[in-house]
């Protein structure tokens, strides 16, 4: 199972016709992945649309790529102020699936990504592999968690919550017991960014 996150930077007036757009793209006859979510940013930089998409195969992701990459209007852009960027991950290998996210109005979602040293995956997932379990109350709101397999070594987990409420008390609660974060994998971060996003309101058939 592969991944691709695709994020679209948009001018401010133009998220919600970018939006429009961008599903369309990814629901047209022919496209290729499952779509496990579709968001904007609301905290960290804003006016951004990011889309998560699955592949069973790495043949399946870079057909659907080179879709993008040989079109004149990729994912329906037609305003050249429009930035793209494609990304290409690998789930952690303990992890299931990613479920579907795109049917969840008013939760908060937070992407973190976590660009790691040389060498700092594979301490990077020995330590995930066993805080997961310990730390189940918190870790049962991640959605996903995958490491790149282009550009520079990092790591990108999506996590759901009901709120930003329940977001820092969880954190706070499994810190302050030692269950996270997990064991070495903050001495692998370089450097770290997150955003908070809502879920775009899309649904199968939507223009």
């Amino acid at each position: 199972m592969l991944y691709e996150l695709t994020t679209l930077s948009v001018p401010a007036l133009e998220l919600d016709t970018a939006s429009a757009r961008a599903w369309a793209w990814v629901t047209a006859p022919g496209a290729g992945g499952r779509v496990v979510g579709f968001w904007r940013t609301e905290l960290g930089e804003l006016f951004q649309l990011l889309l998560l998409r699955e592949f069973h195969s790495e043949e399946a992701l870079w057909r659907e790529r080179r879709r993008a990459q040989l079109d004149s209007t990729p994912f329906n852009i037609v305003n050249a102020q429009i930035a793209l960027s494609m990304e290409s991950y690998q789930p952690f290998p303990f992890l299931p699936p990613a479920p579907s996210q795109l049917a969840q109005p008013g939760a908060c979602y937070e992407f973190r990504t976590y660009w790691l040293k040389p060498g700092g995956l594979s301490p990077t997932l020995a330590g995930w592999a066993q805080a997961l379990a310990p730390a189940q109350a918190y870790t049962s709101h991640l959605i996903i968690n995958m490491y790149a397999l282009d550009g520079p070594p990092r790591i990108t987990h999506i996590w759901t919550f009901a709120s930003l409420e329940e977001r820092a008390r969880l954190r706070a609660e499994h810190y302050a017991a030692g269950l996270w974060p997990p064991k070495g994998g903050p001495q692998q971060i370089i450097r770290a960014a997150s955003f908070i996003c809502l879920a775009e309101n899309r649904r199968a058939g939507d223009a």
